[in-house]
């Protein structure tokens, strides 16, 4: 089992930056080959695919809304992934989740990954 907890999420004025981190413990990253995915989702709306990471790190995906201003990363050792999200605009309003695919490659459905935490809000005014 992988337990996932998300931090970082607050209120930040439209052009803000905030810098999500993803916790993971009950099993390790240096032994499990867990791709990783952030995704998020605004009320009344689905949940969507943010950013993907695979499990060494060398191969990052972005949802065409957020290239160019989120970076995803990963700290295999520390067992952290994390969201940086620059310039960020009222529609990026949504809770965050993060979730775990055990796989070393990325894939943008929802329906793929095992494992999720419990969300984290983000708030963009404008």
């Amino acid at each position: 089992q992988l337990q996932l907890v998300e931090s970082g999420g607050g209120f930040v004025q439209a052009g803000g930056s905030l810098r999500l981190s993803c916790a993971a413990s009950g099993r390790t990253f240096t032994n499990y080959a867990y791709a990783m995915g952030w995704f998020r989702q605004a009320p009344g709306k689905e949940r969507d695919f943010v950013a993907g990471i695979n499990w060494s790190g060398s191969a990052t995906y972005y949802a065409d809304s957020v290239k160019g201003r989120f970076t995803i990363s990963r700290d295999n050792a520390k067992n952290t992934v994390y969201l940086q999200m620059n310039s960020l605009k009222p529609e990026d309003t949504a809770v965050y989740y993060c979730a775990a695919d055990y796989g070393a490659v990325v894939r943008t459905r929802d329906t793929a990954y095992d494992y999720w935490g419990q969300g984290t809000q983000v708030t963009v005014s404008s």
